[in-house]
């Protein structure tokens, strides 16, 4: 299998049949063997039942797996990397704004250019101002805190070496952030090809205002779990002794400054009475819990079932 197309939908009907037939005369030209997964993710219209007749037409092209409910995009997209079988896999929207036309030349990048990854670019785009000023705002942070050079991190158009795929897990709300997960697995050959971006023909679209808050909160997890997720005393352990030696330091201080005093005959109030010692045992008191997260989470990584799980990318 060459190619598998994985596009994730809820509440779509209107634009599948549309979407399936545009997909086909483009492939249908190419030569290449390919497959279609719709991934239903719980839609209550009738979704379900246009790919049932998709299927019936197409039936060596298309597929369908149907969700009991909604789990969101980054859980559809996960159900269908694991049911791919091509060895380029292309991910796109159902709403018909990615075009199918730039199929062929993202599926070259992957295997004559031999990218791991290619982000689709919505330059110019059909959206009002309230969604494209915070969308460029969110690019920007996560360029400059991944280093990863991509104008458009949530363009659900994206091209993949099934390797990828199969060797990242995602989840929650983490599809934004594939190219910064496939990077920590090793897979550091990211390019960006710029698509037409076309104005909703059908539907409305269903995410809203939120979803950049938690985009950010989001991003945070990602960069935790892929920095510090095998070594969370790195993170935790280095915090906590900080903070631990700072109330130490602060306490000493201030034990050490009564004790001159009395030696001098010098009369001070209490060193309970002196806030600044509570305020050094607060910090002794947080820096060993800081510690003692970092020390539970070590043990809970050195348990983990993937401890020593590493991606071989060749053997002889």
């Amino acid at each position: 299998m060459d190619i598998s197309i994985v596009i994730p939908l809820y509440n779509e009907e209107e634009s599948l049949p549309e979407l399936t037939e545009w997909i086909v005369k483009v492939l249908d030209n190419s030569g290449k063997s390919f497959e279609i997964i719709f991934v239903d993710d719980g839609s209550n219209d009738n979704s379900w039942t246009v790919i049932e007749s998709l299927k019936q037409k197409y039936s060596d092209i298309v597929r369908g797996i149907s969700f009991r409910r909604n789990y969101g995009k980054s859980a559809a997209l996960q159900v269908g990397f694991q049911a791919s079988n091509g060895d380029v896999v292309i991910t796109m929207d159902a709403d018909m704004q990615d075009s199918p036309d730039e199929i062929p030349v993202l599926y070259r990048m992957i295997k004559e250019e031999k990218y791991d990854l290619v982000s689709g670019w919505k330059k110019k785009r059909y959206d009002p101002i309230s969604k494209t000023l915070p969308s460029k705002f969110f690019n920007f942070t996560v360029r400059v805190f991944t280093g990863i050079k991509l104008h458009d991190f949530n363009c659900g158009l994206k091209a993949y070496r099934a390797k990828v795929v199969k060797s990242i897990e995602i989840y929650g709300e983490m599809h934004r952030y594939i190219p910064v997960i496939a990077k920590q697995a090793g897979f550091v050959k990211i390019g960006e090809k710029v698509v037409a971006h076309r104005p909703r023909k059908y539907g409305k679209t269903k995410f809203g205002f939120e979803r950049f808050v938690n985009g950010y909160l989001d991003l945070l997890s990602v960069l935790f779990i892929t920095g510090f997720g095998k070594k969370p005393m790195h993170l935790f352990g280095v915090l906590g002794t900080l903070m631990f030696l700072i109330g130490f330091a602060a306490s000493a201080y201030i034990g050490f400054h009564k004790l001159w005093a009395v030696s001098h005959g010098i009369r001070l109030e209490r060193i309970t009475s002196n806030p600044y010692f509570y305020i050094a045992l607060v910090a002794m008191i947080i820096g060993t819990q800081l510690f003692l997260t970092g020390f539970l989470g070590e043990l809970i990584s050195r348990s983990s079932s993937d401890r020593n799980y590493y991606q071989i990318e060749k053997e002889i």
